[in-house]
């Protein structure tokens, strides 16, 4: 025991002293200057920055164009300092190995800026779960890498490990596909909005093709970044080509619906037969606005605020009415009967005259003949004369625009004012007896 602890104290003295002969070393004090000196230039350096750079000096107004862009670049004025000093720190570590000096020292100070300019980054995060990603993971990672331990302490992880068959599933593989999976579908979120973001702010493609493109490169970015976890999960692709074949067949019969619709949509957003905003009837009476149009379905919003949902392969193999796509104009008739004794011509003067006043009928002079309101003898029916009024109106005559129950209520005003009648079915009955004779 007495042997253990005599050692255990020679070891420590030795230490000691080597720490003391370290410390007082000209090498320990160029590297102390060193840090020190990086330092300062650091902070002096992202100061003038700051003062030079319009962006850094002047906060951008909330209200300007560019604010999305130009907040974020404003705010990033914070990470100039931790940047410049590792990039310092690092000039000084390759000077070091160029004197073959030893400089310990500056590798865990430059180390330690990055454990910093992490800190720093992690504010810059507005997703929680990559926010905590960081946090807990990211700068723990850094700590380790700084003091050496890193490579001593993934090499524990992988160790612990599980074989099936021809795979290997360490606990070192999983937590890096955890960390690396977070990081890739976080930025490949943000990448598919600002990239959905660029292409449907392209104007000179329609809205058709806009949407075409948006879901390609949606569809495209994912698949690359499953890729890329396969690659860091380390399963040879290779290995996985025969497996993703018969696998592709089975789908293929048992999600053929689901493929059916996905090509339709395409096939739908290419060809441009119907859009967004346009008004379709389907063969069953059921009708509505078309608000949405993804890779799998449609979804027609009717007027009684119901959402129908409409698979893309009913476009493509059955009939339906689109009532708006090429003209916004849609023309609607009105009937009713009115009284033999009725001054037609006076009632024909003033029903054409209560639609040119509504406001929503398509009138005027500048309007072809065949956009004009008109009234006219249907038909002479049993109980009165028919009567047929036509009008034209953009858009439909349903929700906001009630076009045609205005016209009717001005109408049957016109009608009691000026005496005329509206007739309703009347029988004669007449009762016959026949004479008995009973002489």
């Amino acid at each position: 025991m007495e042997k253990i602890l005599t050692q255990t104290q020679s070891v420590i003295q030795d230490a000691w002293q080597g720490i003391i002969a370290w410390a007082t070393s000209p090498a320990f004090y160029y590297q102390l200057g060193a840090i020190a000196l990086a330092i300062l230039l650091a902070f002096a350096i992202s100061s003038w920055l700051r003062r030079a750079i319009p962006i850094f000096r002047n906060a951008p107004a909330v209200d300007t164009r560019f604010a999305r862009l130009w907040i974020p670049l404003h705010a990033m004025q914070s990470l100039l300092f931790p940047v410049l000093n590792i990039f310092l720190l690092g000039i000084a570590v390759s000077i070091a190995d160029a004197n073959q000096s030893p400089g310990w020292l500056l590798r865990i100070a430059q180390g330690l800026a990055a454990v910093f300019l992490l800190y720093s980054i992690v504010h810059f995060v507005r997703n929680p779960g990559i926010r905590a990603l960081l946090k807990w993971a990211g700068i723990p990672i850094a700590v380790l890498h700084v003091f050496g331990w890193l490579d001593n302490v993934t090499g524990y992880l992988d160790s612990i490990s599980l074989s099936v068959g021809d795979i290997n599933l360490s606990l070192f593989a999983l937590l890096r596909t955890l960390i690396f999976g977070g990081l890739l579908f976080w930025l490949g979120r943000i990448s598919n909005a600002a990239g959905k973001r660029v292409i449907r702010s392209q104007q000179s493609l329609n809205t058709g093709t806009r949407e075409v493109f948006s879901k390609l490169f949606e569809i495209g970015l994912f698949m690359l970044i499953f890729l890329l976890l396969l690659q860091v999960m380390g399963i040879n692709l290779t290995a996985l080509a025969i497996f993703g074949g018969a696998l592709g067949v089975g789908l293929g019969f048992g999600l053929q619906q689901i493929a059916s619709n996905f090509v339709s949509g395409i096939i739908i957003l290419l060809d441009r037969s119907i859009t967004i905003g346009d008004f379709i009837e389907l063969e069953d009476g059921r009708s509505g606005t078309l608000r949405e149009l993804n890779m799998r379905y449609g979804v027609i919003e009717s007027f009684d605020g119901k959402d129908i949902m409409i698979p893309n392969e009913t476009f493509i193999i059955s009939s339906y009415t689109n009532w708006t796509h090429k003209d916004p104009r849609q023309r609607y008739p009105l009937n009713f009967q009115v009284a033999y004794s009725t001054d037609l011509d006076l009632l024909f003067n003033n029903i054409r005259a209560i639609c040119v006043a509504h406001p929503q009928v398509v009138s005027g002079d500048d309007e072809p003949i065949e956009y004009q309101p008109d009234a006219e003898i249907a038909a002479f029916g049993d109980s009165g004369i028919d009567i047929l009024v036509e009008f034209w109106i953009e858009g439909i005559d349903d929700g906001k625009n009630r076009v045609g129950a205005d016209l009717l209520h001005s109408i049957w005003r016109s009608i009691q004012e000026h005496g005329m009648q509206i007739p309703f079915p009347q029988r004669e009955v007449r009762i016959l007896r026949d004479t008995v004779d009973d002489s």
